[in-house]
């Protein structure tokens, strides 16, 4: 049986993708150098994105820029997380997207994508050094926290439902997982 190797895209020739109009018309997302079909995003998933990012704009205020399904750069990877929390102000982001050292933590939405965002997607930003990740699963109503990333994982996993949590970069600030996950 004949071994095939899969050609690997930098960050610089899948902007030329998206500059000459080859990849505009798919849902799709750089990962670890492979174009990645992204699942069609369910009502439900959409609605709690949005609620998701006003509740924190709402309780952050100027102390990070939320952004909602935007990408980020990463070395061999152009992911488009869900929800992200970045440094301000977001005159930064002008003329690129926030780099790891710019990202707080960030936050994916998971219905079909649970074993993907709690598998690869961790192992990724985990590599990349994202200081906090958490993953909301829709469907058991659980939000994943990991924290404080070693090589391609995380050295803390917690999980929680209605409690109330802080993340790392603002431990001041408290976020009630209840109004995050839009059960409240």
């Amino acid at each position: 049986m004949t071994t095939y190797t899969l050609m690997k895209w930098t960050i610089e020739d899948y902007h030329r993708m998206i500059e000459a109009g080859i990849i505009n018309n798919h849902h799709v997302e750089l990962i670890s150098g492979e174009i990645i079909e992204m699942s069609p995003e369910e009502t439900f998933h959409r609605f709690l994105n949005h609620r998701g990012v006003k509740y924190l704009r709402s309780i952050l205020g100027n102390e990070a820029e939320i952004m909602e399904s935007h990408p980020i750069t990463l070395l061999d990877s152009e992911p488009e997380p869900d929800i992200t929390i970045v440094r301000s102000p977001d005159t930064l982001y002008l003329n690129r997207h926030p780099y790891p050292e710019d990202i707080y933590w960030l936050i994916e939405i998971a219905d079909s994508t649970l074993n993907k965002d709690l598998i690869d997607k961790k192992a990724l930003y985990a590599k990349f050094n994202i200081t906090e990740y958490w993953v909301i699963d829709i469907k058991n109503k659980i939000l994943y926290v990991f924290q404080n990333p070693q090589a391609d994982d995380y050295k803390i996993t917690k999980t929680y439902q209605e409690e109330i949590i802080n993340p790392l970069a603002f431990p001041k600030v408290e976020i009630d997982v209840k109004k995050l996950m839009a059960l409240e």
